[in-house]
């Protein structure tokens, strides 16, 4: 005999849990490419730290915590308001259940640092302003948004001619997710750091904004110097060349976990 928990336990119970648990999965994958996930980090500390108060009797802990739950619940639609517009609308274009995309392998990876690098030669020669971002871990979707989405291959040359002076898309910043262009003109937040140089303009301090709030990594050449920088976790390292940047891009964009791959592929022995 069954416990009674279990007797009305259905087909239609199955159904109900796979159905609930690929939805969660999804939406995991999908808030995996916005700042969201820091975001709730955050909750999950909060969440703990309440058990924790309430499980130790701390009362004037438990106390602050449940003032600052109830004014987060009111503050929850704003603060994830981005992420809740982009879903909705993604929702809508069907896109929310599409598979993520892959992960580049070493070939493809070589081949989108050669053409960068070769696009920032020929930038930096010339002095023409650039300001490119590499997605990583930390999803940059909602920049992407307040530009013009391109989806193109990664070349030398397309670069070069999205920056050329005068044109549509070279006052803003190009958005490289994996080996495509996702996007030019884009808007980028400026840093808040009193310490950045003031030589610096708006350009690096939107290339160091955009580290500071994503794990993604910057590439800034100067218009008025042609100098090569690179901008990583709110830091800028200046005056690179062009051998020093492949090697440093080569560090960066390196898989956090080479050795993984997907489930399938370890039970089809590939």
């Amino acid at each position: 005999m069954f416990p009674p928990a279990f007797e009305q336990f259905d087909i239609l119970s199955v159904i109900d849990i796979l159905l609930v648990a690929y939805i969660i999965y999804r939406l995991t994958l999908f808030i995996k490419g916005t700042r969201a996930v820091q975001l709730l980090k955050g909750f999950g500390v909060l969440i703990i730290a309440s058990y924790l108060s309430e499980a130790l009797n701390l009362t004037t802990l438990s106390w602050i915590l449940k003032q600052a739950w109830t004014a987060l619940i009111v503050a929850l639609p704003i603060v994830f308001q981005p992420e809740l517009r982009r879903t909705l609308e993604q929702l809508g274009r069907g896109k929310l259940f599409r598979a993520s995309v892959p992960i580049m392998g070493e070939e493809d990876r070589s081949q989108l640092i050669g053409e960068v690098v070769r696009a920032i030669g020929i930038l930096t020669k010339n002095k023409i302003g650039a300001l490119l971002i590499f997605e990583r871990q930390t999803g940059v979707n909602d920049v992407i948004e307040t530009g013009t989405k391109i989806d193109g291959k990664v070349s030398a040359e397309f670069l070069v001619n999205i920056f050329i002076p005068n044109t549509p898309l070279h006052d803003g910043a190009v958005v490289i997710q994996g080996d495509r262009v996702a996007a030019a003109g884009c808007y980028l937040p400026l840093t808040d750091n009193p310490d950045v140089s003031k030589e610096m303009g708006t350009r690096h301090r939107a290339g160091i904004g955009i580290t500071e709030q994503s794990d993604a990594v910057s590439v800034i050449v100067s218009e008025e110097t042609g100098t090569i920088s690179v901008a990583i976790d709110g830091i800028i390292t200046r005056h690179l060349d062009e051998t020093t940047l492949s090697a440093r891009l080569e560090e960066l964009l390196q898989p956090k976990n080479s050795n993984s791959r997907p489930f399938w592929q370890w039970r089809s022995g590939r």
